[in-house]
């Protein structure tokens, strides 16, 4: 059965649906909901915009970076 993640906070669903269906606290775009994490499952994340790894989306958009040009915004995950 697949996993299906949030490219923003990581919380892991096993349909889009469902997944979808919540709303996001670390959705820059506020009350927004969950958005899916188009990429494969990996044993650890990279940043797109500063090349940090992380075992996990979750851990890896927990902390601001520094280098994504949205101010005060969090790291987000490369395809």
């Amino acid at each position: 059965m697949a996993n299906y993640y949030c490219k923003w906070c990581g919380v892991k669903h096993s349909s889009v649906a469902s997944l979808t269906a919540g709303p996001c606290l670390r959705n820059p775009v506020k009350g927004a909901k969950h958005e899916l994490y188009e990429g494969s499952e990996k044993k650890q994340y990279i940043c797109k915009y500063c090349g940090i790894k992380h075992s996990s989306i979750a851990s890896l958009t927990s902390a601001p970076c520094l280098k994504n040009p949205r101010k005060g915004a969090k790291h987000e995950p490369a395809l």
